[in-house]
């Protein structure tokens, strides 16, 4: 089945990704400054399922298709390194408008069940997501073991779980402190210029890789 060197090596590449704040990241933040503790959880939880159905459907079909050909998986690869790259550009780049992006009213409501939703849309959505999985995500599997299916269905677990710890953390954090952290635009923008950073560093890492 899956091999111990390779789901370590997996959660560890996954720790990186998941770590850096993301879309997902964002709007677990926003949610929590907007509107608390409970609904930080629910769109924790949403992000969670939407994080695994995209995982679900590179282990049906996406991934399985990428990894029977060399060629498609160097085009996959470089491809999602590319728009790593592109998207830590344009992260670093815009750092400054992140108080914008995480802004939302004060009196809006949501239901739990709509908050779940929304998470789960942001989830599915999420392009550095579908990148990961569909780019790193098939290079972990050991094709002698077979089950290649159900490897990467297993494989998928781990970032499902760091998702759903540093996501938990991110919202806790964020509705313990809403008042410290909205209030200073220059912070927001020192964690998006980190986030940005990383990003670009972790493509240029996919991109070399020759696992």
């Amino acid at each position: 089945m899956v091999s111990t060197s390779n789901l370590l090596a997996f959660a560890a590449m996954s720790l990186v990704v998941i770590a850096i704040p993301g879309p997902s990241v964002l709007f677990v933040i926003g949610r929590a400054l907007a509107h608390g503790r409970r609904t930080a959880l629910a769109t924790v939880l949403g992000n969670l399922l939407g994080c695994y159905a995209v995982i679900l459907a590179v282990a049906l079909g996406l991934g399985t298709l990428v990894q029977s050909s060399a060629t498609a998986l160097l085009v996959v690869k470089l491809a999602g390194a590319a728009y790593l790259i592109h998207l830590g550009v344009h992260t670093f780049r815009h750092r400054d408008r992140l108080s914008a992006d995480m802004a939302v009213t004060a009196d809006e409501k949501r239901s739990d069940l709509r908050t779940v939703l929304d998470g789960l849309l942001v989830g599915i959505t999420n392009p550095k997501g579908l990148v990961f999985f569909a780019a790193v995500l098939p290079q972990f599997v050991d094709h002698d073991a077979g089950h290649i299916q159900l490897q990467m269905v297993i494989l998928g677990l781990v970032p499902a779980l760091i998702g759903l710890l540093c996501d938990t953390l991110w919202g806790l954090g964020a509705s313990a402190a809403r008042t410290w952290l909205a209030g200073s635009d220059r912070r927001l923008s020192m964690i998006g210029a980190a986030g940005g950073v990383a990003l670009i560093g972790l493509g240029i890492t996919i991109a070399a890789t020759h696992h």
